[in-house]
């Protein structure tokens, strides 16, 4: 047998199960699962890169195969390919998700506070919280969209509404600044 003709067999079985699936055959999506899981998960797990949250997208990619059976069609693509958009569409709404809720700082306590009696900050993250507060209001920003958040500089951009060089400029003279502060 050919490995086009394997192809060819895999997708049939594949356009079965989902349209058994259609019908709502339990037993289906059962096979289905068995057959096609371990693909999505592979292509989920790349992109989210958290293996609880990519279990957590191929459930809810299944439960849309299984809702959505009924639509596809083979002549727009394979089954897998469209069991891949499916999951690949969810994956990619969890990080939209994820990128949507801001995480912000925390307050960052007074570091004269936390000294020993000695005056020395009692770990690295205090240092870091010293050094932080000595930025402008713009670096620290900057700062944290890009390291806390995950955002690139042209998110950062428009989301400050700074011009992209000066984005950059803050960011590269805030390392700078942290670095220094942090060595001293």
């Amino acid at each position: 047998m050919s490995v086009s003709q394997t192809m060819s067999t895999a997708d049939a079985k594949l356009a079965e199960l989902i349209g058994a699936c259609a019908k709502g055959q339990s037993q289906a999506l059962e096979q289905l699962y068995a057959l096609a899981s371990p693909v999505l998960f592979g292509c989920v797990t790349r992109m989210v890169r958290r293996r609880a949250v990519a279990e957590e997208i191929l459930q809810d990619a299944f439960v849309s195969i299984w809702q959505r059976a009924a639509q596809y069609q083979s002549t727009r693509g394979s089954p897998m390919a469209w069991m891949i958009a499916v999951a690949r569409y969810r994956a990619i709404d969890q990080l939209r998700h994820e990128r949507g809720a801001p995480v912000l700082m925390p307050d960052i306590p007074d570091a004269a506070a936390e000294a020993d009696e000695s005056g020395q900050l009692a770990g690295p993250s205090e240092a870091m919280e010293r050094c932080m507060r000595q930025l402008t209001g713009d670096q620290q920003r900057c700062i944290e969209f890009a390291f806390v958040n995950g955002r690139s500089h042209e998110e950062i951009s428009r989301l400050t509404g700074s011009p992209l060089g000066t984005v950059k400029s803050w960011i590269r003279r805030a390392l700078r600044a942290l670095r220094e502060c942090l060595e001293s």
